[in-house]
């Protein structure tokens, strides 16, 4: 069984890019199905989709990596040679290595973050819902779940870290003095807005609001902090009321544009905006950047603010990789076995069918009144010539080095001493 893993992210993809190929969770199984069905042999397969990767685990018979790297480069509208240079293909203990630093947090902008875990287990539920899991695949994520939770458990990797959220109210806090007078408005209702709502409400900024398409979902998770609530639509035309705009939505296209922005400015008399655009695709028009009174971050941008404290992880990280590296050879071993499964159901119905052939004969001769004890013995030698027929055949019809071979296996397997 060949596992295999194709994906890009932050390292190795610029964020328009990425977004090109940024999956929305309730789209993930239709785009199994196509990509299963571009393959030889539908293999098992998952699709990861993040703010900071697209990364495709597939499981069969044979690796089909460059059938993997075409279908994805399709599903992006990009050619497969412009892709392939973004791109990292890893295969067997390599792939489960990426997947449980993956799913450890070793892999991630913010080093031991959390949230990671929660999108894998998403992924692989949405895997499954659409029939795409299979034994190998079940059996790696759910590994990729046990290591995250012992590196999680049993070392420091995630004490120091800082997530986007933070990263984001540590950013407003350096261009304006006091966040208590800053009015902040999130934009979308999902997880990530979530986070950064609650670290924004930590310092009691001045009011906040949560735009969302749907009001009912925007209105659920203001009641948390005592947040208004408005309707998407209506954006454009608040959009100067805020100081500060934080922004994650599943939408594929900008839905802020520069002219919103350019607007906003004027009636604020050009006081300062501080935007945060940690969606993929951009919420954001880049374009928005260029303006003198803005201060625009992408998840790009705060890799720098997050990654800190470096030397302090050093000793945790090394425990996480060991701990992953067991996980690894676990998953292997578990590999090799399964690859055994087929001749070890031969051997067994091989064995059966002697067992059979050998009762059946002595059932007749105990049926005709022959002396149980000799019946016995001769079902006894009857199994036991089948069992040692081939070995013989080996060691009597093989050339010389054949019989050389087939002595030392015998010799393995018939005539070892008990311990």
């Amino acid at each position: 069984m060949a596992v295999w893993a194709l994906g890009i992210n932050h390292t190795t993809a610029p964020l328009d890019l990425r977004g090109r190929f940024a999956f929305a969770l309730d789209m993930i199984e239709p785009h199994l199905q196509g990509l299963r069905g571009s393959m030889p042999q539908a293999p098992e397969a998952a699709i990861v989709s993040t703010c900071n990767r697209t990364e495709i685990y597939c499981a069969g018979d044979e690796s089909h990596l460059e059938h993997t790297l075409a279908w994805l480069a399709q599903s992006g509208g990009v050619s497969v040679q412009s892709l392939r240079s973004h791109t990292y293909s890893l295969t067997d203990g390599q792939a489960a290595r990426h997947a449980f630093r993956v799913a450890s947090g070793l892999d991630s902008m913010v080093l031991g973050e959390p949230q990671i875990l929660g999108q894998l287990k998403d992924a692989v539920r949405a895997a499954d819902a659409a029939g795409a899991l299979g034994s190998t695949l079940s059996q790696l994520f759910q590994r990729s779940f046990a290591v995250a939770k012992e590196v999680r458990s049993s070392t420091e990797i995630g004490a120091h870290s800082i997530s986007m959220a933070a990263a984001a109210v540590r950013l407003a806090g350096q261009l304006f003095e006091d966040l208590a007078q800053v009015k902040v408005l999130f934009v979308g209702a999902g997880e990530m807005i979530e986070l950064c709502a609650t670290h924004f409400a930590a310092k009691n900024p001045k009011t906040m609001a949560i735009a969302n398409r749907t009001l009912e979902r925007g209105e659920k998770l203001a009641g948390r902090f005592g947040a208004e609530v408005m309707h998407l639509a209506d954006l454009p035309e608040r959009l100067h009321e805020f100081d500060a705009v934080i922004s994650c939505t599943a939408s594929t296209l900008p839905i802020i544009g520069l002219g919103a922005v350019e607007r906003a400015l004027k009636k604020r008399k050009h006081r300062p905006m501080f935007m945060v655009d940690l969606a993929v695709p951009r919420d954001i028009e880049p374009e928005v950047k260029r303006l003198g009174d803005v201060y625009l971050y992408t998840v790009d941008d705060l890799a720098g603010v997050v990654q800190t404290a470096q030397a302090s992880r050093q000793a945790a990280v090394a425990q996480a990789e060991a701990i992953v590296d067991a996980g690894v050879q676990s998953f292997l071993h578990w590999v090799d076995q399964r690859n055994s499964v087929p001749l070890i159901q031969q051997l067994n119905a091989q064995a059966d069918a002697w067992r059979a052939a050998e009762l059946a004969r002595a059932r007749k001769a105990l049926a005709k009144g022959e002396d149980v004890d000799a019946v016995l013995e001769a079902l006894s030698k009857g199994l036991t010539q089948k069992m040692l027929h081939g070995a013989f055949a080996e060691l009597h019809g093989a050339d010389p080095s054949g019989r050389q071979r087939a002595s030392h296996a015998i010799e393995h397997f018939f005539l070892r001493k008990e311990r």
